[in-house]
């Protein structure tokens, strides 16, 4: 390209890619056609002289990202750069929230329900949260511990429905009782009761996933050690708002949902977009088995999850965008 050429592809590409005028109208101010404006943008593309550059915050991997949504069937995907200093103890990163925080403000829109289920990482992205559209706000599973409610997923609501300046709709009882019928008599409960009528209407949800280990499965550590071997002997590699998973994302040891305060997962399954929090190499083979089982539409992960993910983990047949039941049921 000679000088004045150089200098007309210059203002060109300052038209379109700065000032964003369309190429018809850079044809007009410049007394060519529009074909000729598309020639030498490519032109000034290929000669360097216009260089594109993708740029987002340093924590996010835009490749193992779009990677995972693809080899998952995930509306959305997000990675999150694991922190080199933390040791993998089984929690997860406390900036999966943040982000995850990020994107609930981008899917929920005024009027939705969003629901909240148990877990560390729904209770550090909703401590995040600085911003939702005005939207109602419920609670999908019983606590931990009664006794830490204020500290826990009843909190969480509570802040969320805060920032969006909607209802709140808590569960004040716990995820596991000791038998089906005293977990039937609390969801009769006129608070329980009318936490559960919302389950149906809820179209974003928030989740988090556990590996069936002591500490990072909420389940797992509210069992006597009889009833983990019992589960264990099953095959269960994840455990998701007290619904048990074996790896390849079949639902097992259904009983223990009878005892279980939490919102059947075939509700959850109805939910239009369900997004899994977890993070950390030892959750890695549980968040795969959750994505085969086709609850969940999204995912927020860090790096150490993502690269067993796309490398040692099947996606399986039916990805998690097609909702379908692995049972077939």
């Amino acid at each position: 390209m000679g000088p004045a050429e150089l200098m007309q592809a210059a203002a060109m590409a300052r038209r379109f890619y700065l000032e964003g005028k369309s190429k018809i109208q850079i044809a007009d101010e410049f007394g060519v056609s529009r074909f000729k404006v598309a020639r030498v943008l490519e032109t000034a593309l290929e000669r360097d002289l216009v260089r594109i550059e993708i740029r987002i915050p340093a924590e996010l991997d835009a490749d193992r990202s779009d990677a995972l949504r693809a080899r998952f069937g995930l509306r959305h995907a997000v990675v999150v750069e694991s922190p080199s200093e933390a040791a993998d103890d089984g929690a997860d990163p406390e900036n999966l929230g943040e982000v995850a925080a990020g994107l609930l403000g981008e899917l929920v829109t005024e009027g939705d329900v969003l629901g909240l289920a148990w877990g560390r990482s729904t209770i550090h992205m909703a401590a995040a949260l600085r911003q939702l559209p005005p939207c109602t706000v419920v609670q999908l599973t019983g606590v931990y511990d009664a006794g830490t409610a204020d500290r826990g997923s009843v909190e969480a609501v509570r802040r969320a429905a805060e920032v969006a300046g909607g209802e709140a709709h808590p569960v004040y009882a716990p995820m596991l009782l000791p038998d089906p019928a005293t977990a039937a008599a609390l969801r009769s409960q006129t608070g329980i009761a009318r936490a559960f009528e919302y389950f149906d209407k809820v179209t974003v949800a928030a989740v988090s996933i556990g590996s069936w280990e002591p500490g990072i499965s909420t389940v797992h550590d509210m069992l006597s050690d009889t009833e983990r071997e019992h589960y264990s002997s099953l095959g269960v590699a994840a455990e998701m708002s007290a619904h048990l998973f074996d790896k390849s994302g079949r639902r097992i040891g259904r009983d223990l949902g009878e005892r279980c305060i939490t919102v059947e997962a075939e509700r959850l399954r109805r939910i239009p977009e369900v997004v899994a929090i977890a993070g950390g190499q030892r959750k890695a083979e549980a968040i795969g088995a959750v994505l085969r089982s086709g609850l969940v539409t999204s995912l927020v992960t860090d790096t150490a999850a993502a690269d067993y993910l796309l490398t040692e983990a099947e996606p399986g047949p039916k990805p998690a965008l097609e909702r379908a039941d692995p049972d077939g049921s």
